[in-house]
């Protein structure tokens, strides 16, 4: 976490750093936030490698507290995909820092995963907090936990959406 009492600034070797660190990840993922864990807004940078799994999850907030989580690709391009509640990908969009859609915000409860499409690709993410380790996410149960050969078949199988717009990253 950074210092939130001197101006943060968001830079190309702050970038590569926090690349860097993903890629070195067994997770293939990495947050630097801009915010202390208690802020009322949760404000980070999640640069993600191709090969990360991401298990589908929706938010849902106390009442007052708004459920968005809105993403803004700063460099790179990642795939989102919505599920209903069985499970079945109802949409799915290519977000990306060469457009044309660039930023995307998703309303309480929707549930989704990300699929890094391009090595380094960072998001600003912003979404109300405070943040709550046992309470972030509602996981979607039908899918594996991360780290399993069932999440990387999963991620695989995602990537499929994209496949046109992989040749193009």
């Amino acid at each position: 976490m950074s210092d939130t009492t001197a101006d943060q600034l968001l830079t190309q070797t702050l970038l590569d750093d926090i690349a860097h660190q993903a890629s070195a990840s067994p997770r293939l993922r990495k947050n630097y936030n801009f915010h202390a864990l208690n802020e009322r807004v949760q404000r980070f940078v999640n640069v993600m490698q191709p090969g990360t799994y991401v298990r589908p999850h929706c938010h849902h907030r106390d009442p007052g507290v708004n459920g968005f989580e809105l993403f803004l690709v700063l460099q790179g391009s990642v795939g989102i995909l919505v599920f209903d509640e069985r499970g079945q990908v109802i949409r799915h969009h290519r977000v990306s820092d060469r457009g044309p859609v660039r930023a995307i915000e998703l309303p309480e409860g929707t549930r989704h995963t990300l699929v890094a499409l391009a090595p380094d690709t960072a998001m600003l993410e912003i979404k109300e907090g405070p943040y709550s380790a046992t309470a972030d996410k509602a996981f979607m149960a039908d899918f594996p936990e991360e780290g399993t050969p069932e999440a990387q078949a999963c991620v695989a199988a995602w990537e499929y959406y994209f496949q046109k717009s992989l040749a193009s990253t």
